[in-house]
């Protein structure tokens, strides 16, 4: 086919900033002359575009008029673009792209986020690599089909699926895992693709759909031995709460204390949507194994199964803006896979 387009789009953070050579202070690198830093680029068998949210932040401000605002900037593009590159800081990286993963209806195109642990501008950066294999993999195409048609996040050598993906580590060059899901592709000397873990929508699939709103009237609670009830309730009890992740022990496991029996069924009789998911890093969620987690089942919570958190709070945003949807079909979609974020 003829040569690919990727779209590069700047959030902030790390990756995008540069080390004057005479201070040796950071400041943000002007994307407009993005081949000087990385001159490597120029190699690249792919036509490059760069744009930039509105405001770039470091992505511990990011909120959820970002995440919409990167749905808005894909739409706009997706025509003209066979892939998306998201440069975006590491800290809330799979917060966003979990977000996108759902927000983006029937997606069919590579949107691969990436980022860095030092800055682009610094001489052991891990930033050029993460970048340039970005870029590649967004404009990688066979038989005129996209080989990671679904949000992924690049980072260090491995390729993740975005809503299955956690920050464990603000040290090292490798900062994510996918505890419950196999990569997506490894870098080495060539990309190996895991075929068999990566999406591929169907020919006849419907065109992208754009959700243009989340929830955030939505809590997290993460229990602990000798957890309150005050500290519960306080929660519990927050004005127009409409969804709750609850972190709980092993398998799903939470006190059989009745206090907190009478606070979860006073949430569900409010029709507030109640999610369980472990707070082990690997491993799932199964209720109805131990009486610890049977009473959950028996009252109304839905088992996350091996969600991890930022994907169990990002999918609850985005479902309960749904409004077509009621609540039973919520808590439905909870339990289900709807775009890979759980087994």
């Amino acid at each position: 086919m003829s040569q690919t387009k990727v779209l590069i789009i700047y959030t902030g953070g790390t990756i995008g900033m540069v080390e004057d050579a005479t201070s040796g202070s950071l400041h943000p690198l002007d994307f407009n002359h993005l081949s000087t830093e990385v001159p490597e680029l120029e190699k690249l068998p792919i036509d490059l575009d760069v744009t930039s949210i509105s405001n770039p932040i470091d992505s511990s401000n990011v909120s959820p008029e970002v995440w919409l605002e990167l749905v808005e900037l894909i739409e706009k593009n997706y025509d003209a673009y066979h892939g998306f590159v998201i440069l975006h800081g590491s800290d809330t990286m799979a917060y966003t792209s979990s977000a996108l993963s759902f927000l983006l209806e029937h997606n069919q195109k590579p949107i691969i986020f990436t980022g860095s642990q030092l800055p682009i501008g610094k001489l052991r950066t891990d930033g050029k690599e993460n970048l340039i294999t970005a870029i590649e993999i967004a404009g990688d195409y066979e038989g005129g089909r996209p080989m990671v048609p679904e949000v992924a996040v690049y980072f260090e050598y491995a390729l993740y699926r975005a809503n299955r993906t956690k920050k464990i580590s603000a040290e090292h060059f490798e900062a994510f895992q996918s505890p419950n899901y196999p990569l997506l592709a490894e870098a080495g000397v060539h990309i190996k693709y895991n075929r068999f873990a990566i999406n591929n929508p169907s020919l006849d699939a419907p065109a992208l759909f754009c959700r243009k709103s989340v929830c955030t009237d939505v809590a997290s609670i993460k229990f602990f031995p000798g957890m309150r009830r005050e500290v519960f309730h306080a929660v519990a009890s927050l004005p127009n709460l409409k969804g709750l992740v609850i972190e709980t022990f092993g398998s799903g496991n939470a006190p059989t204390e009745l206090w907190l029996r009478e606070e979860l069924e006073e949430l569900i009789k409010k029709d507030v949507v109640v999610v369980n998911i472990t707070q082990c890093v690997s491993g799932k969620v199964i209720q109805e194994k131990y009486e610890t987690g049977i009473h959950l089942e028996r009252m109304g919570v839905i088992g996350g199964g091996n969600m991890t958190f930022e994907a169990a709070i990002c999918k609850l945003m985005y479902l309960l803006a749904c409004e077509e949807l009621t609540t039973a079909d919520v808590k439905s979609y909870l339990g289900q896979s709807i775009r890979g974020e759980l087994s």
